[in-house]
């Protein structure tokens, strides 16, 4: 054969490849090698059959992967050699085809791209100004689709018939919006509108109309991706906090760019890459000085970017930060519908910027903190979902149910686990609406229906009844799944681990399994099991739930199991006949509730009006020191018996330490016991990995020393990067325990 001999190849890619660019970059790079053939979307990816040159196909093949499209992720790779070649010449794009079954991974919505930027302020341009403009590099994805193969079609945009010049683009190989599903433009696009505070739509250009509204105080209502924000200015925060009955929870801003950002907070190169990166999630940063109360209690202020068109144009030239919060009352979803905004926010906003292209599926703002560098969700949601997890050794398809606070599913198909977006706390009918609602959409986008449930221990958790009607209802096995356990595998399977392990596994509280209430824990296991290895001395929760929000009472209970003097003032005499009696004062190890005690003893927060203010608080307020409380560790389990710690607290608060630095002692100490309880578990046990996973590892003065003292002990620290270390994570541990005891 000459060196020109024709070969054949045939390659199927999977991966996020649909709906973002990728085939118009095939077809060029593949014509920049001289290539002919045909590349089709198929049901699992892309599928290519090219002829050409030997060496021609293998650059075409090693080039792929890094000249791909920034929206891309290339999964896999298969190039299958051989048949014969039949002479073909050109290139051809196929038409999307449906199988019985359905692979295709998609995009999750991403911010607005420079190219659309530069358009939408170019007068020059027929999308000037246009608030809707998107195209194969960014725009909505996950919040439009209905159904896949991901078309116009089965997306809100099937409202919106192309006019003859976005036709041309879609259909024109070589454009940016070539078979970009959204595309639009003001001629045939979705409108954006302005009602006023009764309801009724109002003269004059919508988005003016709205900024006038910000700049005299007022609160507006804003329709993004994937639901609807309440906004105004910084100033206008106590006000917002009144009408929308928020009492001290931080909101979160959203800054015209990162120099106005910078003028709040603090912000590393890294934090700043993240901010501008194309998912804009909120980024949890350090305020520059003190203030800004009403916006955030506490040390740090979310802050993210504007990320649609209707965002930028909305904050102009002259508007630098507004608090942007999601519109929804009393724990219940973001609301979503034009219908549903002016029925609940009435009260709340003076007006309202809505449009007319529906939202399928509401999606929160992500949350984000950068530590070490990198990455470390508090809440995945827009931006990130329903990007997957690629987990080892797949089997069929699993529902993990995850738990109460923070909920959260997780739903497997082969090696892909799909954790969905944040749901809330299923605390009432419409929070538990929209969880079911979530699952039924992603059995339909992944075709799938699971073969296996899981669920949390705790029998009265909303999202394992769930799961037990479920498992009734349609004959499913059930797995249930110790809390602290699935937190454990959720950090391993984050982070592609095997085991065993060590786990740190610090939150507020979860069902054990000898039925009492766990939290701070130190396990070892991996997925198939675990033991427990070391804990905290378990604390009455007096009054039982209502400790968690009147945190004096666990103040109360740790200085009297210390032989302090507990104070109490007037609720002292029924604490103390509720102590003697063994009434309502169950006894839980969670690391959360000493957190909260502590921060009760030292003044900084007795009534709290969220879950796990105190230990927020608690954090801000701590001060510069090395210094540390004396403690034990002791038993076996391994115990650590804070009690010599909080008399040493005690006693330095009486004689006028300041609560900053008792702050700080007091983390230092559960620094030094967390190292010295992971060495004990390596000295017995030989491992060296050690994951940490759990609510109370949202601590940054915890996590930014942790990490490092676990590695200069010789140990392997493990945390979160792509699923939160709180419960909204520890859906996907489930799902892997539940996959291993099923193949078990």
């Amino acid at each position: 054969m000459g060196k020109c001999a024709l070969e054949r190849v045939r390659i199927e890619i999977r991966g996020i490849v649909q709906g973002v660019g990728f085939r118009p970059f095939l077809y060029r790079l593949a014509a920049e090698h001289g290539l002919q053939g045909t590349i089709e979307n198929s049901a699992s990816g892309v599928e290519l059959d090219l002829e050409g040159p030997r060496e021609a196909l293998e650059r075409f093949i090693s080039q792929l992967p890094e000249r791909a499209p920034s929206l891309a992720l290339i999964e896999s790779l298969k190039a299958d050699w051989g048949g014969e070649p039949s002479g073909r010449r050109g290139l051809t794009i196929l038409r999307s085809r449906t199988a019985d079954f359905r692979d295709t991974l998609i995009s999750p919505d991403i911010g607005i791209c420079p190219d659309c930027l530069r358009e939408l302020r170019d007068p020059r341009d027929r999308r000037y100004r246009y608030p809707f403009i998107n195209c194969t590099n960014c725009g909505p994805r996950f919040t439009i689709i209905r159904d896949i193969p991901y078309d116009r079609a089965r997306t809100s945009m099937a409202a919106f018939p192309m006019c003859p010049d976005c036709e041309r683009e879609y259909g024109d190989i070589l454009d940016r919006r070539y078979h970009a599903q959204p595309d639009c433009c003001p001629v045939c696009g979705p409108r954006l509108f302005f009602l006023g505070g009764e309801g009724r739509e109002q003269p004059g250009e919508p988005l003016e109309l709205a900024r006038a509204l910000l700049k005299s105080g007022g609160i507006l209502a804003l329709k993004g991706l994937g639901g609807v924000h309440l906004a105004c200015t910084l100033d206008r925060a106590a006000k917002l906090r009144r009408r929308k009955q928020r009492d001290e929870k931080p909101f979160a801003l959203m800054c015209r760019d990162v120099e106005a950002a910078r003028a709040l907070c603090h912000i590393s190169p890294e934090e700043e890459a993240l901010l501008e990166s194309s998912r804009k999630p909120i980024v949890l940063l350090k305020k520059r000085r003190p203030g800004l109360e009403e916006v955030s209690e506490n040390g740090r202020i979310g802050v993210m970017l504007p990320y649609t068109p209707l965002h930028v144009l909305l904050f102009g030239e002259d508007l630098d930060a507004l608090i942007m919060t999601s519109a929804n009352l009393s724990d219940r979803p973001i609301v979503y519908r034009n219908d549903e905004a002016l029925r609940e926010l009435r009260g709340i906003a003076g007006g309202y910027l809505l449009h007319d292209r529906d939202i399928q599926t509401r999606c929160d703002d992500s949350l984000l903190w950068v530590l070490e560098g990198k990455e470390y969700p508090a809440r995945r949601s827009r931006g990130y979902v329903p990007f997957p997890v690629k987990i080892t050794g797949g089997r069929g398809s699993v529902l993990a149910c995850g738990a109460e606070q923070k909920a959260s599913f997780c739903l497997s198909k082969g090696d892909y686990a799909f954790p969905s977006q944040h749901i809330g706390d299923l605390k009432n009918l419409e929070t538990l609406e929209h969880y079911e609602q979530q699952i039924r959409h992603f059995e339909r986008l992944f075709d799938t229906r699971p073969e296996l449930l899981a669920c949390d221990l705790h029998p009265d958790y909303l999202s394992a009844a769930y799961a037990q009607e479920r498992s009734r209802r349609e004959g499913l096995p059930l797995v249930k799944v110790q809390h602290h356990h699935a937190h454990l595998a959720a950090c391993m399977a984050d982070n592609g681990l095997e085991g065993p392990v060590i786990g740190l596994i610090w939150d507020g509280v979860g069902l054990g399994s000898d039925a009492t209430a766990w939290g701070g824990e130190c396990l070892v296991g991996d997925y198939g099991g675990f033991e427990r290895f070391g804990s905290l001395r378990p604390i009455p929760l007096i009054g039982g739930d209502r400790a968690v929000k009147e945190t004096d009472r666990l103040a109360y209970a740790l200085l009297r199991d210390s032989g302090c003097e507990p104070g109490g003032g007037e609720a002292a005499p029924a604490y103390e006949a509720m102590l003697r009696a063994g009434l309502n004062c169950p006894l839980s190890s969670g690391m959360g509730r000493l957190f909260d005690g502590v921060s009760a003893i030292l003044g900084i927060k007795t009534r709290c009006s969220y879950e796990g203010q105190g230990a927020v608080l608690l954090e801000a307020a701590a001060g510069e020191t090395e210094e540390r409380f004396p403690y034990e560790l002791e038993g076996s389990p391994l115990r650590f018996d804070w009690r010599p710690m909080v008399r040493a607290l005690a006693a330095e608060k009486t004689a006028g330490v300041p609560a900053p630095l008792l702050a700080a002692k007091f983390m230092n100490t559960l620094l030094d016991m967390a190292l010295e309880m992971s060495l004990a578990a390596s000295r017995e046990t030989g491992l060296k990995d050690v994951v940490l996973s759990g609510g109370s590892f949202q601590n940054m003065y915890i996590m930014e020393r942790l990490l490092p003292a676990l590695r200069g002990a010789g140990l392997r620290p493990w945390r979160h990067s792509r699923v939160s270390a709180n419960d909204e994570g520890l859906s996907l541990g489930q799902l892997m325990i539940a996959q291993r005891q099923w193949k078990g």
